[in-house]
């Protein structure tokens, strides 16, 4: 399936026909791309898990489609509310994925010219309430790949700083790298029609709408997430992959960050980090075979802050005591910073 969870195919999906599988979140994660990192965060794939079908099965009942089954507790499919331990294996609706083929430095999207329904949208979107240290903004209007415009700002943004208006950002999905796309271009590569694009952009407003008043409620600040669609067998937006989660969504608590932006932060400092940065300047498509250095470990006493902020958050988001003898969020954030600082 990917760097952090597995697939178990059930039923393989088919042109008109959505097949069934299941997600098994592992304790894996993954920083800049790279793949699998050289650590495991204890419990995290099960904090994904539950606070994934927490947000799903909100959606639910605001009529919103999901590609979301239930979790699977002693081989039997159940809600949230039923399982009596946390679990790391989810189910779900399995539609296509239809890769596009690299030629050369691009990728050729012609297959969507035919397809039209029962795939997975080879798409990111992303959306944007603020701007925090590292995003990937600050990078793109540097290099000129994003225009003050489109954020709906004249002058140059600092960091932290709220956008006055949501920004809807959108990348490609299948490639080796995520890329950055205008909405025209994205429009062009999936073959969408104008109400898709609407579509879209309505249910991301909901969704984020949603987990911005779900995490206030803990005292997170949301700053940005991504969520995936699909299309179903009728040609229905399906929402896919997980959301809401500290993997798909950056949050801070108080100005720290939250999950593994944590991570991220460490490994900026590195040789490791300077070095794919240049190689992917180079090449964007094969950059990683052509890295020598080896991500380090992350120090141990940050890897065991990083697993309980995971667990502080499934804890408090969904109101159940899942992970026990787990600090408040709060108090791993303050003891986050302090270690952050020093390294």
């Amino acid at each position: 399936m990917g760097s952090v969870k597995d697939l178990i195919v059930l039923e393989k999906p088919l042109k008109n026909k959505s097949g069934r599988g299941r997600f098994v979140f592992s304790d894996r994660y993954s920083v800049f791309d790279w793949g699998e990192m050289p650590d495991q965060i204890e419990n995290k794939g099960k904090s994904l898990c539950l606070s994934a079908a927490y947000f799903f099965e909100k959606l639910e009942t605001m009529g919103i489609k999901t590609h979301y089954q239930g979790l699977v507790e002693d081989g039997k499919l159940n809600r949230l509310v039923d399982i009596k331990e946390p679990v790391e294996v989810m189910e779900v609706k399995l539609i296509r994925v239809l890769p596009p083929q690299p030629e050369g430095n691009f990728y050729n999207y012609s297959i969507y010219k035919h397809e039209n329904n029962n795939f997975l949208i080879p798409l990111e979107i992303i959306y944007r309430k603020s701007l925090p240290e590292g995003s990937s903004v600050f990078k793109r209007l540097k290099e000129g790949n994003l225009k003050l415009k489109e954020l709906g700002l004249k002058d140059i943004p600092l960091s932290g700083q709220t956008l006055n208006q949501p920004f809807l950002d959108v990348s490609t999905k299948l490639e080796s790298s995520d890329r950055y796309l205008n909405w025209k271009e994205a429009k062009e590569i999936v073959n969408f029609k104008d109400d898709d694009i609407k579509e879209i952009k309505r249910i991301t407003l909901l969704v984020n709408k949603l987990i911005t008043k779900e995490v206030e409620k803990i005292g997170l600040k949301y700053e940005d997430g991504k969520i995936e669609f699909g299309f179903d067998e009728k040609r229905n937006l399906l929402l896919v992959d997980v959301l809401g989660t500290l993997d798909e969504c950056r949050f801070t608590f108080d100005g720290i960050p939250v999950s593994k932006e944590i991570a991220r932060i460490f490994y900026r400092k590195t040789s490791w980090y300077q070095e794919i940065s240049e190689v992917k300047k180079k090449d964007k498509l094969n950059w990683k075979n052509k890295v020598d250095l080896a991500p380090p470990p992350l120090p141990p006493d940050l890897r065991e802050l990083i697993t309980m902020a995971y667990c502080a958050f499934t804890n408090e988001i969904t109101g159940r005591k899942w992970f026990k003898n787990i600090p408040s969020m709060r108090k791993v954030l303050e003891e986050t910073s302090r270690i952050i600082n020093r390294v």
